[in-house]
């Protein structure tokens, strides 16, 4: 959680939910491949998803 005072903690709180819900969102879309997180300043600022395809050979 951001422990920046300037950030009230409601606040702070409503920023984290938001985030988990966003890496759920990802993981719930993902069947095979990485989730990548970026943080600046204790927050989720960037997520990347990195899918893979597997092709059935012919």
């Amino acid at each position: 959680m951001n422990l920046d005072p300037a950030v009230p903690r409601n606040e702070a709180e409503r920023l984290l939910e938001e985030s988990i819900s966003s890496v759920r969102e990802a993981l719930a879309g993902l069947r095979y491949g990485n989730i990548s997180l970026t943080v600046h300043e204790g927050r989720v600022v960037q997520i990347d998803v990195t899918e893979k395809k597997r092709l059935k050979p012919n």
